[in-house]
């Protein structure tokens, strides 16, 4: 008998300290405009994932969306975040790539890659519409002690060195879903490019079309800092909305012929309108706005060349997976992107990640990015 209680005693002890199966704090969406601190349970770690313990946490206007907007519906008890670098702390059986103590960029998408849809090239809807973006929508998120990770080979990457954590989290989902804008515009060398919307996402989208060949880039936004940064991203007009319709100062500044490609990335739903309007025949619109409200998009008929004006319209969840987040960090290692100029706003604490996102609601003048160090 004392035998077995030893041996109880042991293995008791043992999980303690190891963490498995003991409770973790994390930050919520409790209801739809309600957040808060709860307990939940350690996740446990599946043959093909890993857990993984955050390093830098940074909040997004998708967060603000998701529980303020009720954009994607209710959700009760699920932690926010999708976007960080961490430490890998326990890997399953078939995991080869990655070990405990692995530096790691948290994708914002972690598709399940075995998938039809994967195979078919649209891993990012594996399993359904969107549901390749698992963290806070389908999934807990990464606002936690430990977070858990699907597929881990496929959807991990090792931080490189000379990357810093804090510019490493920028690749989790600002980095890639502006890229995304460019090439889901499929912008091409000497293209005329607008840019709607440059908070971080839409700086990106300059900085893609730039990478993509872009001539002239028109970037939409009034707030300084963004303005400052847009141009040294290489944009080389900067428009205003507070000076009129978007369309119509486009149409002046290109003597009526337009633009080739436009980047949404950011206004409502009415924004496709203008957008229509300011693009030339045979010209593209690529969308990375996550759309928190409204239930149509209104297109202008005539201005669409009533339906036969060859004006495309893609929207489009942002790819994720190891390869893309290894290929974008080498961007940043060769200098091509600078993610670090996005930052505006550190924080220090696990507990100061309420005060980031509520940034991230408020958004203040000289906000861009925040982002929170954990550890």
């Amino acid at each position: 008998m004392s035998l077995i209680l030893g041996l109880v005693f042991r293995i008791t002890h043992y999980k303690i300290e190891s963490g498995e199966g003991t409770s973790m704090k994390a930050f919520a969406m409790l209801g739809i405009g309600k957040t808060g601190w709860i307990e939940k349970d350690r996740p446990a770690c599946g043959p093909l994932d890993a857990i993984v313990r955050p390093i830098v946490l940074a909040p997004c206007t998708s967060d603000v969306h998701t529980v303020w907007e009720g954009a994607v519906g209710d959700r009760h008890n699920l932690i926010l975040g999708h976007e960080g670098v961490g430490e890998v702390v326990e890997v399953g059986d078939y995991v080869k790539d990655f070990k405990p103590g692995d530096r790691v960029i948290l994708s914002a998408i972690t598709p399940d890659w075995n998938s039809l849809e994967a195979q078919a090239g649209f891993a990012m809807h594996s399993g359904g519409m969107l549901a390749g973006w698992k963290f806070s929508n389908i999934k807990d998120g990464v606002f936690a002690e430990f977070i858990h990770v699907n597929d881990a080979d496929g959807n991990l990457a090792l931080l490189p060195e000379g990357i810093e954590p804090e510019v490493g989290a920028m690749l989790s989902d600002m980095v890639p879903t502006g890229l995304h804008g460019s090439e889901l515009a499929g912008v091409q060398f000497g293209d005329t490019v607008c840019v709607i919307g440059i908070g971080p996402v839409g700086l990106m989208g300059v900085r893609g079309a730039v990478l993509r060949g872009a001539s002239h880039i028109y970037a939409v936004g009034t707030r300084p800092n963004c303005v400052a940064i847009a141009k040294e991203y290489g944009a080389t007009d900067i428009i205003s909305y507070k000076d009129g319709p978007l369309d119509k100062q486009i149409l002046d500044k290109t003597k009526g012929k337009g633009v080739d490609r436009v980047i949404i990335a950011g206004g409502t739903v009415d924004t496709f309108a203008e957008a229509i309007r300011m693009l030339k025949p045979g010209g593209s619109i690529g969308n990375i706005n996550y759309l928190g409200e409204g239930d149509f998009i209104k297109i202008p008929r005539a201005d669409w060349g009533v339906g036969m004006g060859h004006k495309t319209i893609t929207g489009g969840l942002m790819p994720g997976g190891r390869l893309r987040s290894e290929k974008l960090a080498a961007l940043v290692v060769a200098g091509r992107i600078d993610p670090a100029k996005l930052i505006t706003h550190r924080f220090e604490g696990f507990d100061q990640l309420e005060k980031a996102l509520m940034l991230m609601k408020d958004k203040p003048k000289d906000l861009i990015k925040p982002v929170v160090k954990i550890t």
